[in-house]
């Protein structure tokens, strides 16, 4: 039996080879493509603030998502939020008022 022969035993099959069967030149069912080549640039550090941004870390790599709209100080408001919204209580019923008014 071939090299080749078994070669293509595994290509077809998909089966383990063992070490005496794969001795001699190796083909590869591998065919490079044509594909275009992006260039890639990400700012890691910055995708992870942003990621963190709206969340506060709770211990043990869990984290809360907190609410985000500004005090009259002009900082984060910092409360955990309300399910399924993006606020907390006091902002969510901000938003709810000044969306029904609209």
């Amino acid at each position: 039996m071939t090299t080749d022969f078994v070669i293509d035993q595994y290509i077809k099959t998909r089966m383990m080879l063992t070490r005496s069967q794969t001795k001699g030149p190796i083909r590869t069912a591998w065919v490079p493509t044509t594909a275009a080549i992006y260039k890639v640039d990400i700012d890691f550090d910055e995708a992870s603030r942003m990621w963190e941004y709206n969340k506060k870390r709770t211990g043990n790599g869990s984290y809360k998502y907190i609410c985000c709209e500004l005090n009259k100080s002009g900082k984060k408001c910092g409360r955990q939020i309300v399910c399924e919204t993006k606020y907390c209580r006091a902002h969510n019923k901000i938003t709810l008022i000044s969306s029904l008014l609209a």
